[in-house]
């Protein structure tokens, strides 16, 4: 048989395979079955199936496909395989790459762990963000519908995001579970006292109801609106009973109230409509007495208006709105008939005449005696007694102009 050689490996002439590696050649088997140069191809086509497994892993490890753990595991059996690889080949270098891989595994190793650690941290700051959030509300919150839902947004939030440590995660949802069972807990409490305030409420908003409509039929209108009028302040201040409550007990106030205020009303309207007739009425009464003015039989004048004042009374009383024009118009007819009394009682009394013609001789004589000594004073040429005695003329002067006007009232 002859031989064959490869830079790799050799066939001898009695079929011994080799392969030539740094520390050696080394038996790989007998080939008894063809030429040496089908064995050399036979044992490179081993080598090539071993070198495309490690082309394989070095680039599942590349392209970081792989776990660590499983390409760790991968390269050592290739190393394992390698060590008694019946092959023709570079089986040195083909070492020499697994080697390689194998600090390339453990580099992939801690940036995996790396990874695995931030993503840890990253899980627990935000569960923690979630726990510290669901643990404000439940000790703060108030609106308790919003808070609610948000409270199940952060469970759903929870079960969302990665999972940290799990002796963290464990202590993390233990405060998690504590937050809103604390939640619950309060929005039950409140609720529970909320209702009974509202049963309160309900309570005495039933008793102003029946106050309400026990008014309802009064008649009484003006302290009776009054009442209502408490009653409404009253209802206001007592706050709200349960929604279905609250609006049945306010049908039944405001039922009672309009009852008795449509009632007011038509009583009211059927007032003013007499009360406009009333007005109507002294309209013409007060037209008829303003007839009589100026005043010129005083007795015809008196007669006419005690007539129009006793038809006034008959007439009722009038709106407000037309009361002071009624009322003062006659008024001021009143007024003129009284001081044309006035004015005849004074010209027909003997004693008012007289006094009065005695007043004017009284003045007219003092202005003669003043005229006398502002004349002497001049002849003195006496300045002040001259100042004094025309100041003292100007005065009766002009007490004789009115002494004289009302002499005159009695003889006009």
């Amino acid at each position: 048989m002859t031989t064959a050689n490869d830079p790799w490996g050799r066939v001898d002439a009695d079929g011994t395979v080799y392969v030539r590696t740094a520390e050696g050649e080394r038996v790989i088997g007998s080939w008894a079955a063809g030429s040496p140069e089908e064995a050399l191809v036979f044992y490179r086509r081993k080598f090539d199936a071993l070198d495309t497994e490690v082309a394989l892993i070095e680039q599942r490890i590349t392209a970081t496909e792989i776990a660590p753990g499983q390409a760790q595991a991968t390269v050592q059996r290739l190393l394992g395989a390698l060590a008694d690889a019946n092959c023709i080949g570079d089986l040195d270098s083909l070492r020499v790459r697994l080697e390689a891989l194998t600090t390339a595994v453990d580099q992939r190793r801690e940036e995996v762990r790396a990874a695995r650690e931030h993503a840890r941290q990253e899980a627990r700051e935000i569960k923690e963000r979630i726990v510290a959030e669901a643990e404000q509300i439940a000790a703060e919150a108030t609106h308790w519908k919003a808070s609610g839902e948000r409270m199940t947004e952060l469970l759903e939030e929870w079960k969302a995001a990665p999972h940290a440590d799990r002796a963290v995660e464990a202590v993390l949802w233990k405060r998690l579970s504590a937050a809103r069972n604390a939640f619950t807990k309060r929005r039950k409490a409140y609720f529970s006292s909320l209702e009974a305030e509202r049963e309160t409420v309900r309570i005495r908003k039933e008793k102003l109801v029946e106050e309400a409509e026990a008014l309802a039929d009064s008649t009484d209108w003006g302290p009776t609106t009054s009442a209502y009028r408490d009653l409404m302040r009253q209802w206001k201040e007592a706050g709200r009973a349960g929604r279905d409550a609250e609006a049945e007990l306010w049908k039944r106030f405001r039922d009672a109230q309009d009852k008795f205020f449509a009632a007011r009303t038509e009583v009211f309207a059927a007032k003013e409509s007499e009360l406009r007739s009333h007005a109507a009425v002294k309209e013409q009464l007060l037209t008829e007495a303003q007839a009589l003015l100026p005043v010129t039989d005083l007795r015809t004048a008196r007669t006419a208006l005690r007539s129009i004042q006793e038809r006034w009374e008959q007439a009722g009383s009038v709106p407000r709105d037309s009361r002071e024009h009624l009322e003062g118009g006659l008024r001021r007819v009143e007024d003129a008939v009284r001081k044309a009394e006035e004015t005849q009682w004074r010209r027909s009394n003997p004693e008012a005449l007289a006094r009065a013609e005695g007043t004017v001789a009284q003045l007219r004589a003092a202005i003669t005696s003043l005229e006398a000594q502002l004349a002497r004073a001049r002849e003195r040429d006496d300045q002040a007694g001259i100042s004094k005695a025309e100041e003292a003329l100007e005065a009766r002067r002009s007490w004789l102009t009115e002494a004289e006007r009302t002499l005159a009232e009695f003889s006009s």
